[in-house]
């Protein structure tokens, strides 16, 4: 069966529920999508396209959402985040509004586009805004779960989505309530990531099996805010490795830094991020990742250098 793009997954439980509740509007500033296509023709009346105008769509599902409407924005990762940081505080954080902001394309997820496409400081961002959470899934079942969950319990969050469509990681289910998830057990080393990059950490782990080192890989789904119980796990481990498709300043890694800092808890993290400059390179986004020190053997060799 044909890989469904996580996007594509998550529009439509919004839509299969809004046919049910008409409070539910879509806002979007992009099209280009067969399930942003479908919903449009669908259900006209609750959904409304923005054009290129960003923050004008934060300020408007601000003004909705007021009115108790039950509000998804959708756009491209760099322009609905970035671009509309001072909307987001200000619109929708600083008044608790529940609105669903919808990120597609994080990192080099735009590749060849260039840097005014890519969304390698996001998570920074966000995660520095005052009760803003940020989810980001690997795989069609995590991401149906998450956007269910959106519809259960809503509330101000930023949901990071893959803009191509992703192996399967989850089998038998999968549940958003601890907002992570290990996917395997070691005995020393453990790898955390999330999204796109999961996949390069679980396919390293199998390598490192394979050379006598059993290596636990968690999947972190959910960047903001991190657990007691994340911390738990960590503290049972010698080493731990992030892997990340960010920048290193006030990413994943950093956030990891900060959890284990906050439960007095001291071990050796070691970051595997993106470098901190611009990016302007074409190739696609794997040999990108590559060259810039995230490819399988790069996690690799970093789980070998502290086993």
């Amino acid at each position: 069966m044909e890989s469904v793009t996580q996007r594509d997954v998550f529009i439509e439980a919004i839509k299969k529920k809004a046919r049910q509740d008409k409070d539910i509007i879509f806002m979007s500033a992009d099209f280009g999508a067969p399930a942003l296509d479908s919903f449009r023709d669908d259900l006209p009346s609750q959904f409304i396209h923005c054009g290129i105008s960003e923050q004008h769509m934060i300020d408007m599902a601000a003004g909705m959402a007021l009115a108790g409407k039950k509000v998804y924005v959708y756009a491209m990762a760099p322009f609905i985040t970035l671009r509309c940081i001072e909307q987001i505080k200000c619109s929708l954080a600083l008044m608790d509004l529940p609105v669903t902001v919808i990120s597609v394309g994080g990192g080099l997820g735009y590749a060849d586009a260039g840097p005014t496409h890519y969304s390698t400081e996001d998570i920074a961002c966000m995660r520095s805004l005052v009760g803003v959470e940020v989810l980001s899934p690997c795989d069609e079942l995590s991401t149906n779960a998450i956007a269910e969950l959106t519809l259960r319990t809503p509330k101000l969050r930023v949901i990071r989505l893959e803009r191509h469509a992703l192996a399967p990681v989850y089998e038998g289910g999968f549940s958003p309530s601890k907002g992570f998830n290990e996917l395997s057990s070691g005995e020393r080393v453990c790898i955390l990531s999330y999204g796109h990059l999961l996949h390069r950490a679980q396919e390293a782990a199998v390598i490192c099996e394979g050379k006598g080192v059993g290596v636990g890989v968690i999947d972190v789904f959910c960047v903001k805010p991190l657990s007691v119980e994340l911390a738990k796990v960590l503290n049972t481990y010698q080493y731990i490795v992030t892997v990340e498709e960010h920048c290193s300043c006030g990413g994943f890694g950093s956030a990891i830094l900060e959890l284990l800092s906050d439960n007095d808890i001291l071990k050796p993290v070691k970051r595997m991020a993106l470098p901190e400059r611009y990016f302007f390179e074409n190739g696609g986004r794997e040999l990108l990742l590559n060259d810039f020190g995230l490819s399988i053997s790069n996690i690799v060799d970093k789980v070998m250098s502290v086993k």
